[in-house]
């Protein structure tokens, strides 16, 4: 039986993608949000489980929406 993945991991993938499609780089990604890169690295490796406001701040950066990111959780 294949092991479930955590919302915290679905999230980060998600945002993972949606940063490659808009061709931004963590670094960039991290600027645009107002946050370091190493907290953008965390997320995308499911390390930390994300407030709703950086989520937000994440997603206006990447100019998608919440309910984007969080499809498949």
């Amino acid at each position: 039986m294949p092991k479930q993945r955590s919302a915290s991991q679905i999230l980060g993938e998600a945002i993972r993608v949606e940063r490659l499609k808009a061709g931004l780089t963590q670094e960039e990604l991290a600027e645009k949000a107002d946050l370091s890169l190493n907290y953008i690295g965390n997320i995308e490796r499911a390390e930390y489980q994300i407030t709703v406001e950086t989520l937000a701040k994440i997603a206006k950066a990447l100019k998608t929406n919440v309910s984007e990111l969080t499809k498949g959780v």
